[in-house]
């Protein structure tokens, strides 16, 4: 599985975007069940793409993650290039379809 990064404070989340060019956030919560099913399934898939780092956020610990990101439900998938926010995937994730247009962004990123 691919490794990841807990964050557990808006200045760590900010450090963790800014030195990885390609980031992944995934923002979740204790109790969601959703959160639990989906996690695993975004590992698996980052297998595929070395270049892009994890860190997930545990919303129920920082709860200021919510206004940062203008976060209305979990999970919520962030994908980040340079700094900005190119893909933002919510609730119920069609895994083929954010693999798809996570496969376009990483190869026209790195190329």
């Amino acid at each position: 599985m691919n490794d990841y990064t807990d964050l557990t404070t808006l200045e760590q989340v900010d450090d963790f975007l800014t030195s990885h060019s390609l980031t992944l956030l995934f923002i979740s919560r204790t109790g969601c069940s959703v959160c639990h099913g989906l996690f695993p399934q975004v590992q698996e898939l980052l297998e595929d793409y070395p270049a892009v780092h994890m860190g997930h956020v545990n919303a129920d610990h920082l709860e200021a993650i919510a206004g940062r990101f203008s976060i209305f439900t979990v999970p919520v998938i962030l994908v980040f290039a340079g700094g900005k926010e190119y893909m933002r995937e919510a609730r119920i994730v069609q895994m083929d379809l954010f693999a798809e247009k996570l496969n376009k962004l990483y190869t026209a990123y790195l190329t």
